[in-house]
């Protein structure tokens, strides 16, 4: 490869990328999914369009799994472990019981209305079972809806991967004649529990080393956090259990754990997740061919159908039976199940083995997520406002971070007031930090100057505050119970928590 050539590269796939982020802009304005646009450029630049040729299903495989472990760092990173732990037993039915259920209703209805053999009825139904979390996270999280209605949504998403990954792995590496359902049962158990206790360790380890060492630059702790949550990937693949499941629990802990620097390192990661969606999407749409596609449109229409109105259905009903979920909810759940990348990917892994009739297979779950996303994406935020499922808008809660200061063992912490916040028209002197805690500096209107303790804070000050290690914690739940109740906050019960 020559200089010339590098360049050449460099500057088309940065040009695409630049197309992908502005089409992105373009579609959030007029409510339309980017991964939709990211998809048509891909088509675009394929065979069919500029004449890139792609056709390698291993690279393609193995890229993807990749992106998708960026894709569910983000998502763990990002999430709050107080939802998270409410939702959990919900997300976990819905993530294994679930699952099961979506398998064998797809492939049930698809076998008898497509005329397919049981293995590839099976392998429809176990590629298309699991949602996705780019799509999940993107979507939901622009809507207001109850802590734990939305983190049932969230785990599910950053859940269900990895029994999808094992039952369609089990079923392209067989022969004509499916595993046993207790192979399959077995296998998910052990690659669920090691992947959790993978993903336990690397995150505790991680937190504790990065809390005990302070790295010479801020940029190094996105780095350092992304580089443990790849490595519990490596470690669990190695162990012959569930990566996914282990980068999802790593990223857990990490992103809920007292960090220096964690809006950068969320921001990083939010960045780095977004590269991987668009490098993801544009090559899924270069390995697909325009050619085929007409041809599996009927087939696909009827899987899909089968997939929103009887599979997730069923399988929201029988995972949330025990949890007394009220319908209205159980409504949305069912509606909310977005397909992404996550189970076109998943149709590479049979194209990779030579499984007869992957081709049509990959074609069916490419058209599926696409029409599926055009529709249900767009019409989550009506589906939720005619199911009443969600709840007053709340004012944004103050965000603070931590730098260390090692050699003082105290922490310089950045608070900036948000809009609606009640920090608002407080006097520094009514924050009543503790004693080892002080407001050092104010930046209002690009200008810093130093506060007194009748200084009157307001929405937009960038607050920095030295604290002592003993009670850095304890002036982060104070800022926090201020700002949501006002300087009598702890009169009200609030405590920040």
């Amino acid at each position: 490869m020559t200089t010339s050539d590098l360049g050449l590269i460099l500057l088309t796939g940065a040009a695409v990328v630049l197309a992908a982020i502005v089409a992105a802009r373009v579609t959030h304005g007029i409510g339309l999914p980017g991964l939709l646009v990211f998809l048509g450029l891909g088509l675009a630049l394929g065979e069919a369009g500029v004449g890139v040729r792609f056709d390698n299903a291993g690279l393609a495989e193995a890229l993807g799994l990749g992106a998708l472990v960026l894709i569910l760092a983000e998502g763990g990173l990002t999430t709050s472990w107080v939802h998270a732990r409410a939702a959990a037993p919900a997300a976990l039915s819905l993530a294994t019981a679930g699952v099961a259920v979506s398998v064998v209703v797809v492939a049930v209805a698809t076998r008898w209305l497509l005329h397919l053999g049981w293995r590839d009825a099976l392998l429809l139904g176990a590629v298309l079972a699991p949602t996705d979390a780019a799509a999940v996270f993107s979507v939901l999280r622009k809507l207001p809806l109850p802590p734990r209605l939305a983190g049932m949504l969230e785990g599910e998403s950053g859940l269900n991967d990895p029994p999808a990954v094992l039952a369609v792995t089990l079923l392209s590496e067989a022969g004509h004649h499916p595993p046993s359902p207790a192979l399959i049962a077995g296998g998910v158990i052990y690659q669920l529990a090691a992947g959790v206790a993978i993903g336990l360790l690397a995150g505790l380890l991680g937190a504790v080393a990065l809390r005990r060492v302070a790295l010479p630059a801020s940029g190094l702790y996105p780095i350092a956090i992304l580089a443990l949550i790849v490595a519990s990937y490596g470690a669990a693949d190695l162990a012959q259990a569930s990566g996914f499941l282990a980068v999802y629990v790593s990223a857990l802990v990490l992103g809920n754990a007292r960090l220096p620097h964690g809006p950068a390192i969320r921001g990083f990661a939010e960045g780095v997740a977004w590269l991987a969606q668009i490098g993801l999407f544009v090559m899924l749409g270069l390995l697909a061919s325009p050619a085929r596609l007409p041809a599996q449109v009927l087939p696909a229409v009827v899987a899909g159908s089968v997939l929103v109105l009887l599979a997730r259905p069923a399988a929201v009903a029988a995972a949330t039976m025990p949890l007394r979920m009220p319908w209205r909810q159980q409504a949305f759940l069912s509606w909310a199940g977005l397909r992404g990348a996550v189970p076109i990917v998943l149709a590479t892994i049979p194209m990779n083995a030579r499984v007869p009739g992957a081709t049509r297979l990959f074609d069916i779950v490419f058209i599926v997520v696409a029409v599926n996303t055009l529709l249900q994406g767009p019409t989550l935020p009506w589906a939720a406002r005619q199911l009443r499922v969600i709840t007053p808008a709340e004012p944004l809660d103050v965000n603070v971070e931590a730098a260390p200061l090692e050699a003082l063992h105290a922490d310089l912490l950045q608070a900036q007031i948000p809009p609606a916040s009640r920090l608002h028209g407080v006097e520094i002197f009514e924050l009543r930090l503790p004693a080892q805690a002080n407001v050092a500096l104010i930046v209002r209107d690009g200008k810093g100057f130093v506060p007194g303790p009748t200084t009157t804070l307001q929405s937009g000050d960038r607050l920095l505050i030295v604290a002592s290690a003993a009670v850095r914690e304890q002036s982060e739940r104070r800022l926090r119970a201020v700002s949501r109740a006002g300087k009598l906050a702890g009169w009200f019960g609030e405590h920040g928590l």
